[in-house]
């Protein structure tokens, strides 16, 4: 049990999260680990996990994703933060959220430091249709925010929300600025706003700001790319209030209410299917959903929905996004991301249309001799439609999410992708088994790869629990 504390602590110091919030939580989980009921455990290992794991989503809870708005007067949302840690990109997803609930907020551009925050905030109102307000002749940021709330409360904006100036680092000026502006303005709400990718570094940055406003929530953005997220259980514990979302892309709808189970995944490098299974949803509508669902009940999948498919996640950077959220598959997001900018997915869209109706129903139909008909049609060669089969039998637990099935229980895809191999193929971010060339291997090699794969699986499914 020690040997595998000393493994998960070095899991969380290696996502980020600061050494004396490590020692602090290890503690609570070193208590728990070596009591009774891990001893009395069948399976310690992953008794283990889950008391990590349960630690994790206490540690990051409660969850509060509520803007608190009040009925009175105009609710003021104040961002703070680092400069380059999102905040202006932040105001836009936040407008777009309110603008979802019926609510169009007044943006005020009170980063006066910067010129281009002001001209940001301008073309993101424009993208999304909300008033934002700008003063240029003056460099006093609590007198724009002043004439911001007076202007929604004329204008009758329920919500107001204020860009404030950032800096590269911590200094007097910007924190005696900001504590001019809540004194004087009085925002209902005070969100931090992190950068996820700054790793350690929001520890200190976090505690400053709380030291000198009085925070009421947390935003952590850039969630999108390798970041596992662990100085966010840093921020959380150096500052005590609740973390309300985090952004997870630059798209306006990509602020995503805080769910501490899918971050302490996360953070455990465990995946989130949950959230996996939220970006899939985004591009197939509910009639959609419906019939795949049919279809997939009855096995009637076939390859023209997996070509239909492969057609809408093609969108740029929408599938890296996704496997970076599917346990076992960060190799292949970067596998996929290749294969957007190469074409692959071009070519693989033509060899499909150069099949006919009754293979794509059924590609046990394809032998020797259709391959090659179907290759020269594509323009590829005879073997990329041997692996295009392959990729089909693989990614079918995937497109079984996307459909709906399985999102909410995590385990259950986790069976499906390791059965299906894409946990134990290197294309699908598995194991660096050896593949035929085509060349008949000896029983000894087939023996050292089915005890690497049985090995790997082993691993995975720990993980899983």
């Amino acid at each position: 049990m020690r040997d595998g504390l000393k493994i998960v602590e070095e899991s969380l110091l290696e996502s980020d999260v600061s050494y004396s919030v490590v020692k602090e939580f290890m503690t609570h989980v070193s208590e728990k680990a070596l009591g009774k009921r891990v001893l009395l455990s069948l399976r310690p290992q992953e008794e283990l996990v889950r008391i990590v794991h349960e630690e994790l989503v206490e540690t990051l809870g409660p969850v509060d994703s509520s803007l608190h708005l009040r009925a009175d007067r105009p609710t003021i949302l104040m961002l703070c933060g680092l400069q380059g840690s999102g905040k202006t990109t932040t105001c836009g997803k936040l407008t777009q959220m309110l603008r979802e609930q019926q609510i169009e907020p007044l943006l005020v551009a009170a980063d006066l430091q910067r010129p281009a925050a002001i001209e940001q905030l301008k073309v993101i109102g424009e993208q999304l249709g909300v008033p934002v307000h700008t003063e240029t002749d003056h460099q006093d940021p609590v007198k724009v925010c002043q004439n911001g709330v007076a202007r929604a409360q004329r204008d009758g904006n329920r919500v107001v929300i204020l860009d404030t100036a950032g800096r590269l680092a911590i200094d007097e000026e910007l924190m005696a600025q900001l504590k001019k502006i809540d004194r004087k303005v009085g925002p209902d709400q005070v969100y931090l706003v992190v950068d996820g990718m700054t790793g350690q570094d929001a520890v200190n940055s976090a505690g400053a700001f709380n030291d000198a406003l009085e925070l009421d929530g947390v935003i952590m953005t850039k969630l999108d790319g390798d970041a596992r997220g662990g100085a966010l259980l840093s921020v959380k514990q150096v500052t005590g209030v609740p973390v309300k979302f985090i952004g997870t892309g630059e798209r306006f709808d990509a602020l995503e209410p805080f769910r501490p189970e899918g971050m302490a995944s996360r953070i455990l490098q465990m995946g989130d299917i949950v959230a996996a299974a939220r970006e899939a949803h985004r591009i197939v509508d509910e009639s959609e959903r419906e019939t795949l669902e049919e279809k997939m009940a009855t096995g009637q999948f076939s390859l023209d929905d997996f070509k239909n498919m492969m057609q809408k996640i093609t969108q740029p950077g929408l599938m890296g996004r996704m496997m970076s959220l599917m346990p076992g598959m960060g190799q292949f997001k970067e596998a996929m991301e290749s294969a957007e900018a190469g074409g692959q997915m071009k070519q693989i869209i033509g060899a499909i249309n150069s099949m006919t109706p009754a293979e794509r129903k059924n590609p046990k139909l394809i032998d020797a001799s259709r391959r090659t008909r179907i290759a020269a049609g594509a323009g590829v060669q005879s073997s990329s439609i041997t692996q295009l089969i392959k990729q089909f039998d693989t990614m079918k637990p995937m497109m079984q999410m996307m459909a709906g099935k399985g999102g909410g229980d995590r385990m259950a895809m986790l069976r499906q992708l390791q059965s299906s191999g894409a946990l134990t193929d290197p294309r699908m971010g598995g194991s660096k088994v050896k593949r035929s060339t085509g060349k008949r291997l000896s029983p000894a090699e087939r023996a050292k790869q089915r005890k690497e794969r049985e090995k790997l699986k082993r691993k995975m499914k720990r993980k899983g629990r």
